[in-house]
Parts: structure tokens; sequence; C-alpha cells
């Protein structure tokens, strides 16, 4: 009972200090695991001097820091308690989406670093120790390299916290937070692989470790990605119950390590990351809005306690472990610090580059580089692997006394010397200072601000008979002070340019256009999918902007349109097996994006009217709004596109988004007459009762029917008119439904024909060389025959004007119709020498 009681209280006095961290490092402008590392040093040097403290302290004091002593913190209690939670809070907070249109430089940059870190930190150390002992052993080489395997591992907090405050792109905060989340995967599996080379005491086989690599790499994956889908199945009956959904989550976490590492033998680390990032995508849309945000609150908490309590008791250790330091372990200290520093940069100003210059990544300015080769920081992860290795009975003490000491060594230094010189080094490099035009869009916006504060302080006063001279008086002062800087501005830089109001004006919508998304899903206008797809959108223009300027926003917003990879995966699952409903639920949901896209779209131009036009000018706001034009031109040409094919669904898609909206209004407005006291909790409760029965009404999104049922199709093509009812069975059962979107190529010139087309609904342009404008074919027609009878490469190029419904009947079925039918064969036959002669 007695322990139980010690160990309560040592966890919980922990807590205690480390809730007054947090504010603490903001205001001394560190980063929070430096604060932490210090107070944790602060408390194992108290432990480690002396036994004075229970003589001059007494109580509740005393049995606290005894407790704290007495507690014994194990590599096996990271591994299974801590360290899943930390993964998995990290994964659960990664947008998705945008990590995955730069999954691959993120994995090339994770896998390479820790391997070139690893590589070059392994080797230098090695070749120090080979001065300070003699000749060097291969066994020594080995520690070397589990040495640099442990400090591989980088915690990306404080460089992306930075980033952030800075307003860097996003996609290079996804960047880091990714390669880090992944680095954290590989290291830890690149350990392990070391560890047991050098307990097994054999000559290493570096094939078989490497194939080890891949295996525990790629298992853990698989193990990740299926325990999370299903997790993500079993949530969805459980919608709108918080506890269960969220305790359902943390289960998750635990289990997928677990199995992956304790009973599947593959990386349990991998498996946590996976099944994280599986929730944090499939999981927002299976999982109530309500939920999600209450569910990232519990995460974020649990990463927070599970962080700091890993990070104070594995900076307790410090002080006992550096009394035994000596200077071979400085030595190699030294090369680590040298070695690892190298490796990054070689990394970060060789890699990065290669990426941006094959399109892969966006360029990355010089100075971020720099910033992020030196906020490398090592924390947690790196001091619980070198306790592990302490622990490890079958190891030589000298081996866990080099582990230990350089670890923590090189820990120390990455936190009190890189994560205090962090903000200083952002100073000298100047990236914590706006540009002119952010000065000048700070004057105007503040000067703006001003002035709509003054009209509503005036208002309030009239209202109220107050005298609002004292209130007014400083706004003035205020507003001529800001004046008198414009203007000192301007004259050192010059006014702000067109092309410099036209970049404001869009980066701000650009922000403003995600704040809508997440309104919209808010509401419950629009699901959790849609409003992920729209918001990374939003934040791609934002990054466009900050990288490529107006051309840049153009070029994303026109990108946006396009088919996305997961709506290509679900045609191509269409064309090669007849799946339908993958085709179906992707186009559902691309129509459900294109019409919260308008939406959005038509408040952009209102309030670019509104609110843009007086702080830029007249001018610039007219050039916002023309880009906006050309963006909703698109849209809703793409819309019509789709009322031409599937009205019906179209109507449905946009009535349930108006029903959805007026739901929300209802619910607010019913809640403001409960806070206004003019209905019971009573009626309020059976109000909101009658409120959730016709939500879930509309919770799910109306089905699209594809259309693409052969026998109602081939009853549009009249060249199948007249048959009798056996025969055009005959005819259906040799005819495949498919789908094409409009300015999708169907036909290439030059290829070889083994397809007829029959245009069932929608309409194609065929392009022939010579003719000034492409030739039109719309329902009833059909293309593709003249190669299969002349034996010929197709002469055109085809493509889908609209969203197309076309029955395909291959080259041996042709042959066998065309040859086996005479009416049918005249009917070619007529329509080739026309399109001959034409």
């Amino acid at each position: 009972m007695e322990t139980l009681i010690n160990t309560l209280l040592a966890v919980a006095g922990l807590l205690g200090l480390v809730s007054l961290l947090p504010p603490l490092a903001r205001k001394l402008g560190l980063p929070y695991t430096v604060v932490l590392a210090a107070l944790g040093v602060g408390i194992g040097l108290l432990l480690h001097l002396g036994g004075g403290v229970e003589r001059e302290v007494t109580g509740p004091v005393t049995a606290f820091i005894n407790a704290v002593g007495n507690v014994e913190l194990t590599s096996a209690a990271f591994l299974y308690i801590f360290l899943p939670v930390l993964l998995f809070e990290t994964a659960l907070g990664v947008d998705v989406r945008r990590m995955l249109d730069d999954l691959g430089p993120i994995l090339l940059l994770a896998i390479v670093a820790v391997l070139v870190c690893t590589l070059v930190a392994g080797f230098a150390m090695w070749w120090v120790w080979g001065l300070w002992h003699g000749m060097p052993t291969q066994k020594a080489l080995i520690i070397c390299l589990l040495l640099a395997s442990i400090i591989a591992t980088t915690d990306p907090a404080a460089v992306v916290s930075i980033f952030r405050d800075l307003g860097a792109p996003r996609r290079l905060t996804i960047l880091v937070e990714g390669e880090s989340l992944f680095n954290d995967a590989a290291a830890i599996v690149l350990f392990t692989l070391l560890l047991g080379i050098l307990t097994s005491g054999g000559d290493p086989d570096l094939g078989a470790a490497a194939f080890d690599f891949v295996f525990k790499f790629i298992g853990g994956v698989a193990v990740g990605w299926l325990l999370g889908w299903l997790t993500a199945l079993v949530v969805t009956p459980l919608r709108n119950q918080t506890l269960s959904e969220i305790t359902l989550t943390v289960a998750l976490a635990y289990l997928s390590f677990i199995l992956a590492e304790h009973y599947l033998h593959v990386s349990g680390v991998v498996a946590v990351v996976v099944a994280g990032l599986v929730m944090a995508s499939a999981g927002r849309t299976r999982i109530s809005p309500e939920s999600w945000s209450g569910l990232e609150q519990v995460w974020s908490q649990l990463g927070f306690w599970a962080n700091s309590l890993i990070f104070l008791f594995a900076s307790m250790l410090v002080p006992p472990t550096l009394m035994g330091a000596k200077w071979s372990h400085f030595a190699l200290l030294a090369a680590l610090i040298l070695a690892a520093l190298g490796a990054r940069a070689a990394v970060i100003f060789g890699i990065l580059p290669i990426l941006s210059w094959v399109g892969a990544s966006d360029r990355i300015s010089h100075r971020y580089r720099i910033v992020m080769t030196w906020g490398g920081l090592r924390g947690a992860v790196s001091l619980a692997l070198a306790l592990a290795v302490t622990e490890h009975q079958s190891l030589p003490d000298y081996i866990q006394e080099h582990v230990a000491v350089v670890v923590t060594g090189f820990v120390l230094f990455t936190l009190f010397v890189q994560g205090t010189t962090l903000r200083p080094l952002i100073r000298v490099l100047k990236l914590d200072r706006l540009t002119p035009v952010e000065q000048a869009l700070r004057n105007r916006a503040l000067g703006l601000s001003l002035s709509n504060v003054r009209r509503d302080l005036e208002d309030v006063a009239e209202r109220f008979g107050l005298d609002a001279a004292h209130a007014i008086d400083p706004l003035m002062e205020r507003g001529a002070e800001l004046a008198q800087e414009q203007l000192d501005l301007e004259s050192r830089y010059g006014a702000l340019s067109l092309d410099d109001r036209v970049y404001i004006g869009l980066a701000t919508l650009a922000r403003y256009e995600e704040q809508r998304y997440l309104a919209y899903f808010r509401d419950g206008v629009i699901s959790r999918l849609s409003v992920q797809t729209l918001a990374a959108v939003a934040g791609r223009l934002q990054d466009a902007l900050k990288t490529g300027g107006a051309a840049a926003y153009t070029k994303v917003a026109a990108k946006q349109l396009r088919p996305g990879r997961a709506l290509r995966t679900a045609l191509w699952l269409h064309r090669r097996y007849g799946w339908e409903r993958p085709v179906s639920a992707r186009l559902a949901e691309r129509y459900a994006m294109l019409t919260a896209l308008r939406f959005c779209l038509r408040e952009l131009n209102q309030f670019t009217g509104d609110r843009l036009a007086p702080m830029l000018g007249k001018q610039a706001a007219e050039a916002v709004r023309t880009r906006l034009t050309a963006r909703l031109t698109v849209v809703e040409e793409a819309l019509d596109s789709i009322r031409l094919q599937y009205p019906a669904y179209l109507d449905a898609v946009q009535s349930q988004y108006l029903i959805r909206a007026g739901l929300r209004m209802e619910e607010r407005s019913t809640q403001s007459l409960f806070e206004e006291a003019l209905i019971s909790r009573e009626i309020l409760n059976d109000l909101e009762r009658d409120l959730r029965e016709r939500w879930q009404e509309v919770s799910t999104p109306p089905k699209l029917d594809l259309g693409l049922a052969t026998h109602e199709l081939i009853g549009r093509v009249p060249l199948f008119a007249g048959l009798t009812p056996e025969r055009l069975a005959q005819i259906e059962r040799l005819l495949r439904p498919r789908l094409y979107f409009p300015g999708e190529t169907i036909v290439r010139k030059g290829e070889r024909g083994d397809t007829v087309y029959f245009i069932s609904s929608g309409a194609v342009a065929v392009h022939v060389a010579g003719l000034d404008a492409p030739i039109r074919l719309g329902s009833g027609d059909f293309f593709g025959e003249i190669a299969l009878v002349l034996d010929q490469p197709r002469n055109a190029d085809v493509t889908a004007l609209a969203y197309c419904q076309l029955l395909l009947l291959d080259k041996r079925d042709f042959n066998r119709l065309y040859s086996g039918d005479p009416v049918l064969k005249e009917h070619f036959d007529s329509a080739i020498q026309k399109r001959l002669s034409a």
C-alpha cells in the first residue's frame, strides 16, 4: 500500500510541476523540452547529491522527493506504456491528405536521413575509438553504429512550432513532421537490428540484416494498416458514442504495438504510426465531429503526459550517468556531435534541392534549411533507447557505460546548446521579420480594425449615454502613428505595387477559404471527407503563393478540379474489373466537393468586395475577383456537366446541403431560446431529440447511380433498335459498360485498335489530323470500328466532352457480330465509307 501511495505521489507531484512549464517556456522563449529537461536534471541533481534534503524538509515534500527517487523507469515501461501513446498522438495530428502528396519525399528523407546519420556518425566515432583505444575492432564498429542509430531520431516539436510562428510554407512543416514520424520508426527498427547483432556475438550478415529491416518495416505497415481499417469499420456503428469511440482508439494504439512487436515480430513502432495515420484519415469520416474534437483533446492530453513523464524520468538519470564520464567518452561525444550535424546538413542541403529539382518538393530557402539542420533536437526516444542498452544484461559494462554517457551528453547538447540558440539563430537569419509587404498589410489591417472599433465604440456610447472621448482619443493617436509608420515605410521601400496588393488579397482569401470550409463542417453542411479535401487545397494555395506568387496560386486552383488519385484508382478498378461502387463513391465525393467549393467561392467574392476592397483598393480587389470568377466559372462548368448526366443526384446533394444548414440554424436558435430562459431544460431536451432524429435522416449522403446497367444503355443506341429481344440479349452479353470523364482521352491516335465504342449518353470529340475542328459524336453514335475492320492503327484521338456512358465491344466479339449479321455489317461499312471520305 505504501509503495502504491508513493508512486501516485511521485507521478501526481511531477504532473503538477509539469503543468507550470509550458507558460514558463513561452515566457523564456525556449522549446518546452529544454525547460522540461532542465527540471529533470535539477531533480536528478537533488536526488543524487543529497541526503541533506530529508533533514531540511519534512512532511509531504520529503515523501515526494523520496518517492520520485524510488520510481524505476525501465525500457520496457517506455516501449509498452509511453511509446505507443507518443507515436499514435503524433500520427493522429498529421494532415494525412497533405502528407500523402509528399509521401515519397518524406519516406526518402526519413529513411535516408537515418541511414546517413547512422553511417557517418558511426564511422566517425569508430575512427576516434581507434585513436583512443588502438586498433578498432568490428565489434567496436557495431557499438558505434548502435550509438549513432540511437541519436538518428529527431524531435520536430521545436522546429515545427517555430515554423508555424514564422508562417513558413505548410508543406515544409508537413515535410518536417512526416520525416520525424517515419525516422522514429526507421531508427528504432535499425537500433533493434544492431542490438541483436551485438548481443548475438556472431559476424554480422549485412544481407540478412537488410532483409530483416525491410521485412520488419513492411510488416509493421501491413499490421498497422489492417488494424487501423478494422477499427475504422468497428467505430462506424458507435457514431456519437464519444466515450466508446475514444476508448477504441486507445485500444488500437496498444494492440497494434503489442501484436506487431510481441507476437508477429515485426516493427510495433511502424504499426502504431500507420494505425494512427489510418485513423487520422478514415476515422475522421466515421467518427462524429463532436466526438472527434473530444478525441483530439484526449489524445493531446495523453501525449503531453507521456512525453513529459518520460522526459522527466529520463532526465533525472543524467547526473548519475555523467558522473562516471571519462575523457574517452568526451572524445566520442565530440565526434558524434560533429558527424551528426554534418550528416544532417548533407541530407538537408543535398537531398532537398534534388527533390525540389524533380518537382517532388517546393524550393526551400537556405535560411530555412539552416534552421532545419540546427533544429534537429533529440529527446525522450533517444534517452529511452539508451536506457534499453544499459538494462541489457548480456552486454558488458563498458558498452553500457559508453552508450549511456555519450547518448546523454549528445541529448543535452542538442537541448541546451541547439535548443537555446535556435531562436537567436532565427533572429540572425532575419526569418522573424516581416517583409515590407507584410508590414504594409499589417498597418492597413490594423488601421481598418481601429476604424471599425472606433465606430462601434461611438455606437455603444450613444446607446448608453456615455462619454466615449477617453476611449476614442487613444485610438485616434494610434491611428496617426500607423499612418506615419506607413509613410515612413513607403518612403523607404516605395508604395505597394498592384502585384503586391493582389498577392496580399489572394493570401488573405486563401486563409479565409480554409476557415470557411471548417465552418461549413462545424455547421454540418459538408462531410469530414470533403472538409479534409477542400482544406488541404486551401493550404496548398497558401503554400503556392509563398513560393510562386499569383501564377502558382492559379496553377494549384486549376489542378484542384482534376480527378485525384483515389478517383483514378476507382476508375481503373471499374474498367479493369467492372466494379462500380468505388467509382460511384468517389464521384459522389467529388460532386459534394464541387458544390461546397461553389458556395465558398461566392462567399469569397462577397468578402473581397466588403472587406478587401477598402484595405487594398478597388483596382487590386477587381484583379482578385477576376481570379475568383475564373475559378468559379470552371466549377460551374464542371457542375453543369454533372447536371446534364446526373441531374437528380445533383439536386439531391444540394437539397441535402440546405436541409443540413437549416437544421444547424434550428439547433442554434433552440439553444439561444434556452439561454434566454424562454424554454425549460425539459423542452430543450425534447427539441434536441427531435433534431437528432432529423439529422440521422440526412447524415448519409445520397447514393449515386452511375446508370451503367447494360440493358438500359443498349436501348439508347439506334444501331440496335428493331432487333428481336433474343438477339438483343445476345448482344447485351457481349457489351461492357464504362464511364469516362470530361476531357479524358478514350482513344489515342497510332495505338492498335481492339475495341468499338457505342455512345449511350454524353458526347465525344474526334480529333482528325487536317480538320480545322474536331468531329463531335453524341448519343447513339459509335467509333473505333475503322481500326478493327481495316486492321490498322487508330487514325484519330477521341476525348470525352462530358460524362460519357459508353458500351465497349472487344475485337473478337465485334468480328463475330460484323461477319455474322449482314444488317449490322452494312451499317458499319456505310459509316466507315462516310468517315473515310470526309
